[in-house]
């Protein structure tokens, strides 16, 4: 636990944590990543989805930040076992306690283990991980219904062996994802009550933002998801370029092959130029041509080209680097708390 720096987490989000994007937000800031949710029964019965997983994972080993990886699931020995097969290729393993999604709700995983019924199953699964993997186990979750019964539920997290915890302080919502801003106070409940370190997920937009989290909450470290969508060098409180930095994840997903899917690689490009582009009216004919692009060198060649024609002579748009997006959710990425 001593070796894992978590100041400044990219949170695991769906189909976005990809290798490539891992190290290139580690390259800019992030001391910490999580891999998207993975699913202990498909690395148990997919060779395939093991395979590519463990290699995405020891690729990834060359990059120089370390990684943890998410699980989700309600059976003990299920879950353990499938960590099993990638605990040693990564930094530590974590549960997912806050998924949302209408996925999530029937296959009674994610935020739905966060009822009071079901604290006996997550404090077994988080105990049984803790006590069989040589690496630290944590879990990420949402608000508790009532809100108070969060500090109860994490207390017991940290008794089961939980070496920290990820706090989203928002309750779960499979149809808004961005409820209200998050409730930060109940994140500093837990700095102050717990003797395992809290991560503070939830209100960051700008390098401004995530110095006034740590402020507020005390928390050991940041969490940030949709944000580095956007801008992955939030962590370094700049605002790169978008074409020079769409380019440097090609080259990033060049280093690491195979690693994350073409449909991947363009919503990354997307998010990249969207973030900071996107009223410009070119952008609708860069989305319709990306979407077209049947490879990273063709991705490369719209962004060389046509995408700095339209730009024009006038360089990068004048953003500063505490840029504020107009929504939070406008990336629309699917973050997995």
């Amino acid at each position: 636990m001593d070796s894992l720096d978590l100041s400044y987490i990219a949170a695991p989000m769906v189909n976005q944590s990809d290798t490539p994007f891992r190290a290139l937000v580690h390259r800019h800031g992030a001391t910490l990543t999580y891999t998207e949710m993975l699913r202990p029964a498909r690395l148990l019965s997919d060779a395939d989805y093991l395979a590519f997983h463990r290699r995405a994972l020891e690729l990834g080993r060359s990059s120089p930040g370390k990684v943890i990886v998410q699980v989700c699931g309600n059976d003990p020995e299920e879950v353990v076992r499938g960590a099993k097969k990638v605990a040693d290729v990564c930094d530590g393993i974590d549960l997912n306690l806050g998924c949302p999604q209408d996925v999530a709700r029937e296959e009674h995983i994610g935020a739905y283990l966060l009822g009071k019924k079901d604290w006996p199953l997550v404090q077994s699964i988080v105990s049984s991980l803790s006590r069989s993997l040589p690496v630290p186990v944590s879990a990420k979750l949402r608000l508790c219904s009532p809100t108070a019964a969060t500090l109860t539920l994490a207390s017991a997290l940290e008794a089961s062996g939980a070496s920290f915890v990820a706090l989203h302080a928002r309750h779960p919502s499979a149809r808004r994802r961005r409820q209200g801003a998050a409730d930060l106070s109940v994140v500093k409940t837990l700095v102050e009550s717990l003797q395992i370190p809290v991560i503070s997920n939830g209100n960051v937009r700008t390098w401004d933002d995530v110095l006034q989290n740590k402020k507020l909450t005390g928390a050991s470290g940041v969490m940030v998801g949709e944000t580095l969508l956007g801008n992955p060098y939030l962590f370094e409180g700049t605002l790169p370029d978008p074409v020079s930095v769409s380019l440097e994840y090609l080259d990033s997903c060049r280093m690491y092959p195979e690693t994350a899917s073409l449909k991947t690689v363009q919503s990354h490009v997307r998010h990249f130029m969207e973030f900071q582009c996107e009223r410009r009216p070119w952008f609708s004919r860069f989305c319709t041509q990306l979407g077209q692009c049947m490879s990273l060198d063709q991705i490369e060649v719209l962004l060389r080209g046509k995408v700095r024609d339209w730009r024009g002579n006038s360089g990068p748009p004048n953003v500063p680097s505490g840029k504020e997006r107009d929504d939070d959710s406008s990336a629309h990425a699917e973050p997995q708390p």
